[in-house]
């Protein structure tokens, strides 16, 4: 019989995306067979991502503070803070995976943001958890921004948040581009590789 300490883990591991019961069980076993040091390890790892992950206040993306004086100072993260960036482009990402997922392809040279949710096209209730006015004052005060690239995940949430940030971004008049064919409909941007999303980006339209 489990202990309640490792059903409790359980409980904790099974929060984590696409993991099950039965996987967070495994590695819950898997931790109980590790040595106390290892285990020590891990902790003190999670311990200092917390102290040092930080939300950039331009576009949502955590990002490690570089542990010098100043770093209470820091509000963002590199790619906003890099001058050779595109800031002509700023394309719209669900969550921090795909910005990542994005840069690995190395074909994107503009500035992102993190709308956070996507949501369905039945529940009102999830348009409260968008980033739309943290966006539209990001566009307003940049007016150096030309072209918003609307990249959600092609699944039936993805689409209709598309539309519902396409219609909001409207009246805004902005170039609008979406992601060209190459991603397979359903798919997750994470999970697809580089030079998918980098065939879809290049032929955005």
């Amino acid at each position: 019989m489990k202990s309640f300490s490792a059903d409790k883990l359980i409980k904790i591991f099974s929060k984590f995306p696409t993991v099950g019961p039965r996987t967070a069980a495994r590695f819950v076993f898997y931790l109980i067979q590790r040595p106390k040091e290892e285990i020590e390890e891990l902790i003190n790892a999670i311990l200092e991502m917390k102290k040092n992950i930080k939300i950039c206040t331009s576009c949502f993306n955590h990002f490690e503070s570089s542990g010098e004086e100043n770093k209470a100072e820091e509000t963002l993260c590199d790619i906003c803070a890099d001058p050779r960036r595109d800031k002509t482009l700023l394309c719209l990402v669900e969550k921090e995976i795909d910005l990542i997922s994005f840069e690995k392809t190395k074909r994107y040279k503009g500035l992102y943001f993190v709308l956070g949710e996507t949501i369905s096209a039945i529940k009102k209730s999830d348009l409260e958890k968008l980033r739309t006015g943290a966006l539209e004052q990001r566009i307003k005060n940049h007016p150096e921004i030309q072209e918003i690239i609307i990249a959600f995940n092609p699944t039936t949430e993805g689409e209709a948040t598309a539309l519902y940030v396409e219609r909001f971004l409207k009246p805004l008049n902005k170039k609008l581009t979406h992601l060209g064919r190459g991603l397979p409909t359903g798919a997750e941007l994470e999970y697809a590789d580089e030079e998918t999303i980098g065939a879809a980006l290049e032929g955005r339209k």
